[in-house]
This record gives structure tokens, C-alpha cells and sequence, in this order.
């Protein structure tokens, strides 16, 4: 069956010459794209809800492209958002990577064009939507001061989030935190929100997120002193609702009200919020995913 297809590229990436020649190769079997290619910030959002009758809305570019194309399904009724793919194109991509989405372009489009189609849930941070993550601080550099010890006992994934809490610790924000079942008030920020995993250019700092769960993993913060990273660090690997200075949860939602301002990075976009509440909407769109998807809470 005949599927109207469209492909949104970002402008950065329109010299991509994998891209051209995998559209080409679609095109040979009998596949029609039709390309819309960015000229600002904006556009990705405006052509996604301007899609019309289009069965298909490819993602081509980084996770600020992806972020903007969500924002604009978003912005149609639910009957009316076409399933959506992801041909990463950016710096990090670290929604496409967390799924299992090939970097590789032809193999990304190929993808997207046969690959299986599931309701994923999608983020949201007061008016604002995030597919992949809600991140304070995170993506500074690693502190190169932190402990060859802390580096054993945590192995080189965990070390670098904690690297990167480290770096984002020297900002301490006063504030309260609120879930379904807790609030908790003190110095140090929500560290991460997600819907996915990874964050920061490959750092998996919300490993038990799901995107098809209707739940969102908070992985918060508190002010670490220096004689307590040991301490940290060893629940940094636990992961507990329950620890001292660093906690994990799975939510519905969260809310967050802090004394001033804090910068918040969704997908990669900066924004600031004083007050916020953070909540998974479920099933909000189709996505292309591979067979092997590792952020679906339910194999086939």
C-alpha cells in the first residue's frame, strides 16, 4: 500500500551525502519522500503540524530536531498524528541511540520506511514536551579531580554520571520536590527526568526508563559533601527510592518549585523554570522502532 511520506531535515545536515543516496535508493523502490529542509528554528515544529494527510513523518537530524518535530505532533489532535521516524543526523542523538536507531542514515531510513510502528508516551514539562529527557547540569565536562576509586567501584558508564553529578553539584539550588507519594525539601536539583535513558552525549542516567510505560524515572540529587561520595556513589549503583543523597523513581509525574530560576535542558533545548511539573502523557505517538527496541517495557 501507497504511504505519503515526509521527511523533515534539518539544514545543517542537508549536505549529507548517505542521506541524498538512501532517498535515491527509496525512491528506486517505488517509495516517495517528499523532503522539507529547515531554515530556522521554528520550522521543524511548523511543517510537523502542517502535515496534512501524511502517513509518515520522518525526523532527520539531532535531538533538537527531534524535539521540535514532537513538539509539533503534538500539536495536532491524536487521530490526526502520523507515525513518526528518526534518522539521526546530530551530535549526540541520544533518543535515536537509546532505542537501538542505526546511526547509519540508509540503514535508519530503511528503518523507517519497513520497520514496526508502537505507541510511545511522551514527556511533559509545564507547556513544553520532551521525548527524551528533562536534564539539570547534565553534559559538563567530567570533573578530572574525581577519585581512581570512585572510577573502580562505579566502571566507566557510572563513573562518568557521577563525574558529570559532580560537576553539576557545585550549583545547589534550594527547592522542594513532590511525587505521588513523597516530598522532599533541601539543597541540590532534580538531576533527570526520563523518558528515555541516556542524556548528555551518551550518559545513561534513567537505566530503568521505558518509554511505553506511562511513567516517567526521576533520578534526584541531593547536596553530596565531599566525604560522602563513597556513600553516593554506591547509590548511584543501587538506584533506591530511598537514599541519602541520591535517589531513583518511576512516576507518573513530579513536581519541582525551587527559590530561583534553574536551567533546564529538554532534549537538548534550554528553557528555566522556578515551578514546574513534570508527567508522562501515554501512548501520545506512534514511533518506528526497531525488533529489538531496548526502551519497550513489553517485548513481542
Amino acid at each position: 500500500m501507497s504511504r505519503k511520506v515526509q521527511l523533515i531535515l534539518n539544514s545543517k545536515a542537508a549536505g549529507n551525502d548517505a542521506l541524498r543516496a538512501a532517498i535515491t535508493q527509496q525512491a528506486a523502490l517505488g517509495h516517495t519522500i517528499e523532503v522539507r529542509v529547515t531554515s530556522e528554528k521554528g520550522d521543524a515544529r511548523r511543517f510537523a503540524a502542517e502535515t496534512g494527510e501524511v502517513d509518515l513523518l520522518i525526523a532527520a537530524g539531532g535531538d533538537g530536531t527531534l524535539n521540535e518535530v514532537v513538539h509539533g505532533l503534538m500539536d495536532l489532535s491524536t487521530v490526526a498524528r502520523p507515525a513518526l521516524g528518526v534518522v539521526p543526523l546530530g551530535t549526540a542523538n541520544d533518543f535515536a541511540i537509546g532505542c537501538g536507531i542505526p546511526r547509519d542514515a540508509e540503514q535508519a531510513l530503511t528503518l523507517c520506511l519497513e520497520g514496526r510502528e508502537v505507541p510511545v508516551d511522551v514527556g511533559k514539562a509545564n507547556e513544553h514536551w520532551f521525548l527524551n529527557a528533562a536534564s539539570i547540569g547534565f553534559g559538563a565536562e567530567i570533573t578530572a579531580n574525581t577519585s581512581p576509586e570512585l572510577k573502580h567501584l562505579l566502571g566507566p558508564a557510572a563513573y562518568a554520571v557521577m563525574g558529570a553529578i559532580l560537576a553539576m553539584n557545585v550549583h545547589h539550588y534550594r527547592g522542594r520536590l513532590t511525587l505521588p507519594d513523597r516530598e522532599i525539601t533541601g539543597s541540590g536539583p532534580v538531576a533527570i527526568v526520563g523518558n528515555g535513558r541516556q542524556a548528555g552525549g551518551g550518559l545513561e542516567v534513567t537505566p530503568r526508563a521505558c518509554v511505553d510505560d506511562g511513567l516517567l524515572d526521576v533520578l534526584a540529587v541531593r547536596d553530596i559533601p565531599a566525604l560522602a561520595l563513597l556513600t553516593a556513589a554506591r547509590e548511584l549503583q543501587e538506584l533506591s527510592p530511598d537514599g541519602e543523597y541520591i535517589n531513583y523513581w518511576q512516576t507518573p509525574w513530579a513536581e519541582v518549585h525551587t527559590e530561583d530560576a534553574i536551567p533546564v535542558n529538554l532534549d537538548g533545548e534550554p528553557v528555566q523554570f522556578s515551578s514546574v511539573r513534570y508527567e508522562a502523557v501515554p501512548s501520545a505517538i506512534r514511533l518506528i522502532v526497531p525488533p529489538d527496541c531496548p526502551l519497550l517495557s513489553a517485548q513481542p
